[in-house]
């Protein structure tokens, strides 16, 4: 040990007072096993101790607390398989693995791409065939029976759904993956748990102990006091954020449905288990967590409890215990906020670079959609040029769809920078893709409206918001044209952003709208099932059909991912800076890198635009004719103008 120089005088007390609880741990073990993991013990412990302090520094057994989480991280570490322990060393080589331009990432319900985990496996080759490095399972773990707000109502952490397969199964299939270079996630939901795990049954039976891990009631004084600031999540099929309990006889605090019990954090119980949990995961040879609902972790009377300080503490915490135990791992954070309140849970201040190494970038995805309804990027422009700078030691997930809903985050201050009406805007987004707006061929279904604010989020996949359903029932083949260059426009906005692009399972086949949704009776009040059809395994067979639809996408969408692979621009690390341009219709993003700019080109509107010759100049593109990266040859300009195609896009370096 001879790194502690660095240590504070309260820090060193605190780690030597730790060291000798090792020696019962590590009984027996390799001393090569010993030394790995105090290595990584005393290079993380100043981020570990600083981010659980505050939150449980206060406790009078906060001594113990650390005793029990240092044992629970040395088991943990010497039951990790010699397999994962080579992914360990490797990632320490290579931290930077999850920043690389060779990532694409691909989400998917389980169930409904290839209904178990077994037929998961038996379609590996079609992840590798797109190129796949990173692929999110949905719905892996135990659900409440019934409705589960999609699988999210975590009835057991350590049992995969039993609709799906076993714990068994999944290691087998995260074995396999690995092996073809692809990182497993699982959700790891953190905010709360379902009514009926056994943290909750034992609450609501009268545990003492078990009710301290969530909040709970007897009268209406503190749930009135803290709803007085609370915002609704659900107001049409969930308002109010808590719920009576008859058996317990209290208030119980439910922020998304009366069915999930938020969490109480401020027991450091909680993070013990959570921990613990997150260990076992990881060694069953999960290597990206995406921690789910991170935002509402943590009640602040007089707030609306939302992106308070001591959740970015919990998240670098967590970080630092899997740096220490599983360094292999990667932390997601899913925090659907504001840029300012998102920028935290990366890391700032102190926090710099030490709590998520990934975060969902929503605004891309928001700005994508809303210049495709206005064919006007104004708004893009200035809301992605004021975006926040983050550690380059981070990389963002972009997406353009997602299995959650889209939600309008457009900032009346945004608005009115470009002359716009934040709230008319807004409203007619909504109606642009339910199909309201005269003129739109985009169909989706109108999500959460409430009436109050005026709020209303949009259900749909990508094909059927991008008009090639409607294209293809009125056998419109320009509308299918364009419907499919919409798609793959923003394909290569999100694979050309940096950071993980993240492929919504059938996106890339052009899947449509799954209205079967409202048949079954577990999913028909959530019209979000709308955009989780089951994959089409027929229609994935036509990617190979010349002249298919489905051909068209698939083959686009995998050129691209042909070309990020080989753009060492697209690096997570290197920053993207957003120029202003002539046309209102062309957005543009430069990425400086050692080998010269990397300059992002995409056209929002139906319609050929140009780009002036003299703007290419400025951002040191290659005269005459930029090479385009996404099809390998050289761009023609004439008469100094370069000719951008209905919905086109370009890589130019």
């Amino acid at each position: 040990m001879q790194n502690r120089l660095y240590f504070s005088r309260e820090v060193r007390e605190h780690f030597d007072a730790l060291v000798p609880r090792l020696d019962e741990v590590f009984v027996g073990a390799p001393s090569r096993e010993r030394r790995s993991f105090e290595l990584r013990f005393e290079r993380y412990f100043s981020n570990l101790f600083e981010s659980v302090v505050g939150p449980y520094g206060w406790h009078e057994d906060f001594s113990d607390f650390l005793i029990r989480l240092t044992e629970l991280m040395a088991r943990a570490h010497l039951e990790r398989s010699d397999a994962l322990r080579d992914l360990d060393f490797e990632r320490e080589l290579t931290p930077d693995w999850f920043q690389r331009q060779q990532i694409i990432g691909y989400a998917c319900y389980v169930e409904r791409f290839g209904g178990t985990l077994q037929g998961v496996r038996e379609h590996l080759d079609y992840l590798t065939e797109l190129g796949v490095g990173y692929i999110h399972l949905q719905g892996v773990l135990m659900p409440r029976s019934g409705e589960s707000d999609g699988g999210y109502a975590i009835r057991d952490y350590l049992k995969v759904n039993p609709s799906i397969g076993s714990m068994a199964d999944l290691e087998t299939l995260t074995t396999e993956l690995r092996a073809r270079g692809i990182s497993v996630c699982v959700d790891l939901v953190l905010n709360h748990c379902a009514a009926e795990h056994d943290w909750a049954q034992r609450a609501q039976a009268g545990d003492a102990q078990f009710q301290e891990y969530f909040y709970m009631y007897p009268h209406r004084e503190m749930p009135d006091a803290y709803e007085s600031t609370l915002p609704e999540i659900f107001p049409e099929f969930a308002p109010g954020n808590f719920t009576w309990n008859d058996a317990a006889q209290k208030w119980v605090w439910t922020t998304f449905h009366d069915y999930q019990w938020d969490l109480n954090w401020s027991n450091p119980e909680v993070f013990l288990e959570m921990a613990d949990i997150m260990f076992k995961l990881a060694n069953h040879g999960v290597e990206v967590f995406r921690l789910d609902a991170v935002a509402f972790m943590w009640k602040r009377l007089g707030t609306d409890c939302q992106n308070q300080p001591e959740v970015h503490d919990l998240l670098q915490a967590l970080r630092a215990c899997a740096n220490i135990v599983t360094p292999a791992v990667v932390h997601k954070a899913e925090a659907i906020v504001s840029p300012d309140d998102l920028v935290h849970y990366l890391g700032t201040g102190k926090r710099y670079g030490k709590v998520s190494n990934i975060a969902y970038h929503n605004t891309l995805m928001v700005q994508y959609w809303g210049a495709m309804a206005s064919r006007d990027t104004q708004l893009m422009i200035h809301t992605l040029r004021e975006f926040p700078r983050t550690p380059t030691s981070i990389a963002w997930g972009t997406y353009i769809r997602c299995h959650d809903d889209i939600g309008w985050a457009i900032t009346d201050e945004d608005a009115s920078a470009v002359g716009l009406s934040g709230y008319s805007h807004r409203r007619f987004l909504s109606d642009y893709y339910t199909g309201i707006f005269e003129g739109s061929a985009a169909r989706g279904l109108a999500f959460q409206t409430n009436e109050r604010t005026g709020d209303r989020r949009v259900s749909g996949t990508l094909a059927g918001l991008n008009g090639l359903e409607v294209g293809l029932e009125q056998n419109d083949k320009r509308l299918v044209n364009l419907s499919i260059e919409r798609c793959l426009l923003g394909f290569a906005l999100m694979c050309g952003w940096g950071g993980i692009p993240l492929v919504y399972m059938g996106d890339e086949i052009g899947l449509l709208n799954n209205y079967g949704f409202a048949d079954n009776e577990a999913t028909r009040d959530d019209n979000r099932w709308l955009h989780r059809p089951f994959m089409d395994w027929e229609k994935a067979q036509r990617r190979h059909l010349s002249g298919f639809v489905e051909s068209r996408i698939f083959g686009g969408v995998k050129n691209i991912i042909q070309a990020r692979k080989r753009t060492p621009h697209l690096h997570a690390q290197y920053e993207n800076f957003v120029p202003d341009t002539i046309n209102p219709h062309v957005f543009l993003h430069v990425r400086p890198h050692p080998l010269g700019n990397f300059l992002g080109v995409y056209n929002f509107s139906e319609l050929p635009q140009l780009l002036d010759l003299a703007e290419l100049t400025t951002y040191q593109i290659s005269q005459p004719h930029p090479y385009d990266q996404i099809e390998q040859r050289h761009v023609f300009v004439e008469a100094g103008q370069l000719r951008i195609p209905p919905y086109g896009r370009l890589w130019l370096i």
